[in-house]
């Protein structure tokens, strides 16, 4: 099950981005209530949206594809999407498929 946990609206300021934690599986089962749950949050969302995968412990295709189309609707928004703290399969899909240049990864500074 994917949990996710945003960072509270205007505690930071609005040039703050806005954090999303994402954790468990996304996958077929977890993917319909990602996707409705993120496009809320861009809603919501600062400039810039982050995606913490931290705690994601497996990621299928319909994972990725919400991914893809959450940072397509937000470019429409002008809101940019990144990616956080990605464990190491994730990165590796990632680069596998090449979603690495398109859904850009921020260095995790923890």
């Amino acid at each position: 099950m994917t949990v996710i946990d945003t960072s509270p609206p205007g505690v930071a300021g609005p040039s703050a981005p806005t954090t999303v934690h994402l954790s468990g599986e996304i996958d077929i089962f977890s993917s319909g209530a990602l996707r409705e749950q993120l496009l809320n949050t861009l809603d919501h969302s600062t400039s810039l949206l982050i995606l913490d995968l931290s705690e994601v412990t497996f990621c299928d295709a319909s994972g990725l594809a919400v991914m893809i189309g959450v940072q397509h609707r937000a470019r429409v928004q002008g809101i940019t999407v990144m990616l956080t703290a990605p464990r190491p399969f994730l990165s590796r899909l990632l680069h596998i498929t090449g979603l690495g240049r398109s859904l850009p990864v921020l260095e995790d500074n923890r």
